[in-house]
C-alpha cells in the first residue's frame, strides 16, 4: 500500500514514524535510529511529512525536501490538541500525522541553512551579553561586600575595574583582588568577543536590502533589522501587519466570553528575541520623543494619557506593523511617521 501521509516525531537518536495510506489506514508504525531515517524516506515515493517545529526540525525538513517529499512544520502547542490519552513517541507521531492534514492548521516556514547561520550570530551575542551582565553584577556585589561601590552604568563599571587593577588598595584584600582580576579578565574577553560578533552582524546587515530598509524605521538599528530579516522568511504568510505584531506577541491577550471582551497584558507569543529588540528600540525612541515633543506628536499625546511602559509596547507594535509593510514592498520608512494618528 502506498503511504500518503507520515507523522515523524524527531529526537536525538530514536525517531518514531506513523504513516497512513489514501484511505487513512495505518500502514507503518515503527521506530528508526538516526542513521536509518534518510534511508527509510529514500525508499518511499513522495508523500506529505509532518514535523513539529522544534530543535533540528529545519534540518530534517530541508533533507526530506531534497528527497522529493512535501514537509510541513507545525507549532508543538497546536499539535498537542490531537494527542490521545497518554503521551509517548508513538502517540506523538500519530498526533502529528493527524494534525498535518487539517485545513486550519498553521505551519512554520522552513529556514535555509544561511538564515539559521545568521540567527546563530544573534543567539550567540545574546548569550554572551547575559554572561557579561552576570560578571558585572558579580564584580559589583563582591566589591559592595567590602564597602566599595560605584554609580550604575558603564562609567561605574570602569571605576570598579580601575580599583581592582590597582596594585595597592588598603580596602581590598589580596585574595579578593586575585579573584576579581579573574572576573575582570573574563569581562574584557567577553567585550571583545561581543564586539567581533556585532561587526559580523553589521556586515550581514549592509549586504541585505531588506535589512537596510528596516533600519529606516525609528527605533530599529542594524541588530534589530538584521534579526527581523533573517527570522521572517516569507512576510506574505501574514495577512496584515496586525497579524505580524500578534505573532511577535505585542498585542493584548484575550480572555473574552459571553460577548464580553476582556483584554489583559500582552500575549508574549512568538519570538521573544524580536519582541525584546522592538520594545528596547521603542524605549530609546520614547527618550528622544520626550526631548523633542514637537517632532513626535502621536507619541506625545499618548504619553499624556497612558503609562510609559504601555506607550513603549504600543510603539513597538506600530514598529512591527511598519516592518511588515516594508518587507512586502520596496519602500523605506518616512521620518515623520510619528505624526500618524
Amino acid at each position: 500500500m502506498q503511504i500518503t501521509t507520515i507523522g515523524l516525531d524527531i529526537a536525538k537518536n530514536v525517531f518514531q514514524v506513523h504513516g497512513i495510506d489514501g484511505e487513512e489506514r495505518v500502514v507503518v508504525r515503527k521506530q528508526l535510529r538516526r542513521g536509518q531515517v534518510l534511508r527509510f524516506f529514500e525508499e518511499l515515493s513522495p508523500c506529505l511529512v509532518g514535523l513539529e517545529a522544534c530543535a533540528t526540525s529545519h534540518y530534517w525538513a530541508r533533507e526530506l525536501t531534497k528527497l522529493g517529499h512535501e514537509v510541513r512544520l507545525m507549532p508543538a502547542k497546536d499539535v498537542k490538541a490531537y494527542l490521545k490519552r497518554n503521551k509517548n513517541d508513538a502517540a506523538d507521531a500519530e498526533a502529528i500525522c493527524e494534525a498535518v492534514r487539517r485545513p486550519t492548521m498553521r505551519f512554520v516556514q522552513v529556514k535555509s541553512a544561511e538564515q539559521q547561520a545568521q540567527l546563530m550570530q544573534h543567539r550567540a551575542r545574546d548569550l554572551l551579553m547575559h554572561q557579561r551582565t552576570q560578571l558585572i553584577n558579580a564584580i559589583r556585589s563582591h566589591l559592595a561586600e567590602l564597602g566599595i561601590i560605584a554609580p550604575q552604568g558603564r562609567e561605574g563599571v570602569k571605576e570598579l575595574l580601575a580599583i581592582v587593577a590597582k596594585d595597592a588598595n588598603p580596602g581590598l584584600p589580596n585574595d579578593a583582588r586575585a579573584s576579581l582580576l579573574v572576573l575582570a579578565a573574563q569581562l574584557q574577553a567577553l567585550q571583545t568577543t561581543i564586539g567581533a560578533i556585532e561587526k559580523r552582524i553589521v556586515v550581514q546587515h549592509r549586504a541585505n536590502k531588506q535589512s537596510k530598509r528596516l533600519q529606516t524605521i525609528p527605533g530599529i538599528g542594524p541588530i534589530g533589522a538584521s534579526a527581523i530579516a533573517a527570522t521572517v522568511t516569507n512576510p506574505k504568510i501574514f495577512r496584515s501587519g496586525r497579524d505580524f505584531a500578534a505573532w511577535i506577541g505585542l498585542v493584548p491577550r484575550q480572555m473574552s466570553t459571553g460577548g464580553k471582551p476582556k483584554l489583559g497584558p500582552i500575549s508574549k507569543q512568538g519570538d521573544r528575541y524580536l519582541r525584546r529588540l522592538l520594545v528596547v528600540g521603542a524605549v530609546s525612541t520614547l527618550r528622544r520623543a520626550k526631548q523633542n515633543p514637537q517632532k513626535c506628536p502621536w507619541v506625545t499625546r499618548l504619553l499624556a494619557r497612558r503609562p510609559y511602559k504601555v506607550v513603549a509596547v504600543a510603539l513597538a507594535n506600530k514598529m512591527a506593523r511598519i516592518a511588515w509593510a516594508l518587507l512586502n514592498s520596496d519602500k523605506t520608512c518616512r521620518s515623520a511617521w510619528f505624526a500618524a494618528a
